[in-house]
């Protein structure tokens, strides 16, 4: 008791205060959250409006137009619903094959873009794997192709003939930054402004959905 006591007056005598459970500690503010405080950029589905063409990448070669469209989930799931369950559609329809080519390739985690070639002039000639995509400072070449049209293969097109397939990327093509896309000389930074369209419309789809996982 006399050691307790003394120890007690040295705490005062230090200006030490008495421990009390009455008196909360302070608590930290809350974080702020960022501008889209969201862990991952996936929004409900079926709650999209914007069409196709509104997130596709256009290109002109020799005789041809070139469309290209990133199928990342997260870029499908700001398109209106029948357009997104179209091209979900593709993607799993062949999830194996994709993941059989992207296999012997050593690529675990394949990025996934659809291609669309459109003849103008008679034999147009095409080449899939002439399509790179610079993101990051990378330029990234299809590793390999998967034809979704039949002729694909064959890699001409008559004027306004329509050839479309899938082009396999390294998973370090990040679609969620500014990416260029090139095919020939012909060269496209939209996706930059593309992003910002996507952005607007994933806040929307958060509001109309409700907030909704």
């Amino acid at each position: 008791m006399r050691r307790a006591a003394y120890v007690l007056a040295l705490c005062t005598a230090c200006g030490a205060p008495a421990a009390s459970s009455s008196t909360p500690s302070p608590s930290l503010p809350p974080a702020r959250p960022t501008a889209d405080s969201s862990v991952s950029t996936l929004v409900p589905a079926g709650y999209g409006t914007l069409k196709q063409q509104d997130v596709s990448i256009n290109l002109q070669a020799p005789g041809i137009l070139i469309s290209v469209l990133p199928l990342d989930e997260s870029v499908l799931r700001v398109l209106a619903p029948d357009s997104y369950r179209a091209l979900h559609a593709i993607v799993e329809s062949r999830r194996q094959q994709i993941t059989q080519r992207a296999n012997v390739h050593g690529v675990r985690d394949p990025r996934i873009w659809l291609a669309m070639f459109t003849g103008l002039e008679p034999d147009a000639r095409f080449i899939p794997t002439d399509v790179t995509v610079t993101s990051g400072g990378r330029e990234y070449r299809p590793f390999d192709v998967l034809p979704l049209t039949s002729g694909f293969g064959q890699q001409r097109l008559q004027p306004r003939q329509v050839q479309r397939g899938l082009l396999l990327f390294e998973n370090g093509l990040d679609v969620s930054q500014p990416v260029t896309v090139t095919a020939g000389s012909d060269v496209n930074s939209d996706w930059e402004t593309i992003l910002r369209t996507i952005d607007l419309e994933r806040a929307s789809i958060r509001a109309r959905a409700g907030g909704r996982p």
